[in-house]
């Protein structure tokens, strides 16, 4: 049995506690493993036959070409994580956003023979995210907007209140007038 075979077996075991869609690739980028989350997330044609078919086939994160998840966690065989990764899925409009997080499955000489890769859907909070900033650029502006119209009402109070001084004043001075 192979070492990704053999962690296959074990991850079997509690890969029910994995909510986030994932996929198993093999030294190849060969899809040999996934869960119901991922298979969900594509559509049906695409979904159908899914062992066996390159992982940038069936989901395109834009980093698959010069920052493949899977080749960074083999080169650093280490745990690697990447946060709000743009994706296209073949034959679904739009881009989604994911947090991916993938962990080699080494040979027993530390050679890569596999990778698991879970992807978080965050789409949802992305676009929740961006509506929150738009409304609090929106609410600064209309602040900034009331500011000014207060700063300007404001001057044109202190400005009709010294012409209503100056009127007491001459009013005032036009009685003494009067009265002398």
């Amino acid at each position: 049995m192979s070492p990704l075979e053999q962690f296959l077996t074990v991850f079997k075991n509690f890969s029910d506690a994995v909510i986030d869609s994932y996929f198993v690739v093999d030294a190849d980028r060969n899809i040999v493993e996934f869960n119901r989350a991922f298979y969900s997330l594509l559509p049906r044609q695409l979904a159908r036959g899914l062992k066996g078919k390159k992982c940038y086939d069936v989901i395109n994160h834009d980093i698959c070409k010069e920052r493949c998840i899977a080749y960074q966690c083999w080169s650093e065989k280490r745990h690697v994580r990447l946060d709000e990764i743009s994706s296209a899925i073949p034959g679904v409009e739009g881009q989604n956003r994911f947090i991916l997080s993938a962990m080699p499955v080494l040979g027993p000489n530390g050679e890569p023979m596999g990778c698991i890769e879970i992807q978080r859907n965050v789409t949802d909070e992305a676009v929740v995210q961006v509506k929150y900033q738009e409304m609090l650029d929106t609410e600064a502006r209309e602040r900034e907007r009331l500011a000014q119209q207060i700063r300007a009402r404001t001057r044109d109070v202190l400005e009709t209140n010294q012409l209503l001084l100056r009127v007491q004043k001459e009013l005032l001075a036009y009685k003494k007038g009067l009265m002398a």
